[in-house]
């Protein structure tokens, strides 16, 4: 044969190597959301290729056989007739003789060798890793005809790989399911690649943060719950309504244990503007009535199906522990929002030098994010800032107490009463012994 020609053949085997492994990493690496969409928008190699996805067994026999036939053949030809012209020419030299022969095979098996893994492996599994959808899109047509011509000894093999697995004990199919760090892991790349932006990436933070919250994470703590006291008299309740900025109100009658129900806002100022007098008993709607164990979602589809868009957080005993509204949902989502006197929800402010300034009711979900805390053991106890400082300290602390956790020093700023206020997160430079007291006493 001549050199050209082997030439030829050895470089279109090296080829359709590099075509085969392509394609089998391209199909098997792709996404299967991304496959879905393209199929959605009418790609016909897309559908093909999810469905290779899906059902991978043909597929991988196929390539399998198609490597295979290429090795052989590759080995059959091995440029045999370079190595014999090139030792020929190496013996024309007296000072290499008798070692031409070997010296010529040595450099014909590098070179092919070389082109092998450049041109049959390493630069096509690149290629199909950079954007396999597209590339699986590409090849799976042709993946599908390849397994139409190869079909008997691609369902031989079939068979054979399934009886092995049966021996094996690995017969069935695994299901993978997405777990939430790696929709986490998605979400992240998809910032760092520009195509989300960084508020977007806090909005599903929250979504998936609040599959996992029971209502008590998110719900006003009774202690400031704003209501209604009937016995207070019309002044009382007219001042109230007009310091709060709340669109719907609990009504009490001697206190917020002896609730009546929840009144619109709304319907207190049509009553107002019609120029009659506030009649408060008449406007009253029945509350949603729910245990402080509920997950969160479970209350948000009970809002979906009630005009009522407010629920009273009840203990084992049925005592009021606090109040949670529709607001309270998409505060755990986006964040807390500026009221019209420049106040807002709980929020974690990082500083120029590091340090974080941290609302005493930040949700702890998202101080561990904010901050990368690790898991409070006994985070199912408490649900904020301030209660992992209680936790820590085991009492009321002072201003200018602190507790060192998780590589921070988290120093309490503020205090309301006997409530945490505002909390100073500072990074420390070496993690603190476990054995010293974490309140620094």
């Amino acid at each position: 044969m001549a050199i050209g020609v082997e030439l030829l053949v050895i470089l279109l085997l090296v080829l359709l190597n590099g075509i085969l492994a392509m394609s089998e990493l391209a199909i098997l690496s792709s996404r299967k959301p991304r496959l879905k969409v393209l199929a959605d928008a009418g790609h016909r190699g897309a559908a093909v290729a999810l469905d290779l996805v899906e059902n991978p067994g043909r597929f991988l026999s196929t390539v399998q056989i198609g490597i295979t036939l290429v090795g052989i053949l590759a080995g059959a030809f091995g440029g045999a007739t370079i190595s014999e012209q090139l030792a020929a020419y190496l013996d024309s030299y007296p000072r290499i003789v008798p070692f031409g022969e070997p010296i010529a095979i040595g450099v014909v098996v590098m070179g092919i060798t070389y082109l092998s893994l450049i041109l049959g492996e390493l630069v096509p599994k690149q290629l199909a890793l950079k954007n396999p959808e597209r590339l699986a899109s590409a090849m799976a047509r042709p993946m599908i005809f390849l397994g139409k011509i190869a079909a008997p000894i691609v369902c031989f093999l079939e068979l054979s790989s399934t009886l092995a697995l049966r021996l094996l004990g690995a017969q069935g199919t695994s299901e993978q399911t997405v777990t939430e760090a790696e929709i986490k892991a998605v979400v992240a790349e998809g910032v760092s690649a520009g195509t989300l932006k960084p508020e977007e990436k806090e909005m599903i933070s929250g979504v998936v943060r609040l599959a996992d919250w029971r209502v008590l994470a998110i719900m006003t703590p009774r202690s400031e719950v704003v209501y209604l006291d009937l016995d207070e008299g019309d002044d009382a309740i007219r001042r109230t309504l007009q310091e709060s900025h709340f669109s719907r109100l609990p009504v009490a009658r001697g206190g917020i244990n002896r609730l009546l129900g929840i009144v619109q806002a709304k319907d207190l100022l049509n009553q107002t503007l019609a120029g009659g007098a506030l009649d408060i008993e008449s406007a009253l709607c029945q509350p949603i009535l729910v245990h402080r164990d509920m997950l969160a979602l479970e209350v948000l589809e009970m809002f979906r199906a009630s005009p009522v868009r407010v629920a009273l957080v009840l203990d084992d005993s049925a005592a009021l522990e606090g109040l949670v509204t529709a607001a309270d949902f998409l505060k755990a989502i986006v964040g807390g929002l500026a009221e019209a006197d420049g106040s807002g929800d709980p929020e974690a402010i990082q500083r120029e030098d590091g340090s974080w300034l941290i609302d005493g009711d930040l949700n702890i979900d998202i101080l561990k994010d904010r901050l990368g805390l690790r898991e409070v053991p006994t985070e199912r106890d408490f649900h904020t800032m301030a209660g992992l400082i209680l936790w820590q300290l085991e009492r009321v602390p002072a201003t200018g107490e602190h507790i060192d956790y998780g590589g921070y020093r988290f120093e309490v700023v503020d205090m309301d009463g006997r409530k945490i206020d505002k909390v100073l997160a500072t990074p420390l430079t070496q993690p603190c012994n476990e054995s010293e007291d974490p309140a620094g006493r």
